[in-house]
């Protein structure tokens, strides 16, 4: 992998990346016929806002896929939090009909998530890496 792939703080390089998807309460189509394109705008304001990078964004109409790369800070539950809850205020907010769809339960998305890290070296090559460090002393 390239060093510019790499970010640099005070006292560290990194690469913090991350698959993240969610669906709608009840896993119902709702993202559709603009909405999906409305969503991936807010998305995109909200990771300008906060520092993520959006390397993938894809909306489907019962969920979300994105994979971002985030400061060595933030932590990934921090991420979706930020995601969810910012995006379905504007979500609600453009479209009340989703905010009357979802009336009884008052929320757009659902409670649960998928989180996984991405990288560019496999777990084999880790490992690997680690033992061999022993013959280096």
């Amino acid at each position: 992998m390239s060093e510019e792939q790499y970010h640099s703080a005070s006292h560290c390089k990194y690469l913090t990346q991350y698959h993240i998807i969610w669906c709608p309460k009840f896993r119902f189509p709702v993202l559709q016929n603009g909405a999906d394109d409305t969503l991936k705008n807010i998305l995109a304001n909200i990771c300008n806002q906060y520092g993520y990078i959006i390397k993938a964004l894809e909306v489907m109409p019962d969920h979300i896929h994105i994979f971002v790369d985030c400061p060595q800070t933030v932590a990934p539950c921090d991420i979706v939090r930020t995601l969810k809850s910012i995006s379905a205020i504007e979500m609600f907010k453009v479209y009340p009909q989703l905010k009357q769809f979802y009336s009884r339960c008052g929320v757009l998305w659902s409670r649960g998530y998928f989180v996984s890290t991405v990288g560019h070296i496999s777990e084999a090559t880790v490992k690997k890496y680690i033992e061999e460090q022993k013959n280096h002393e």
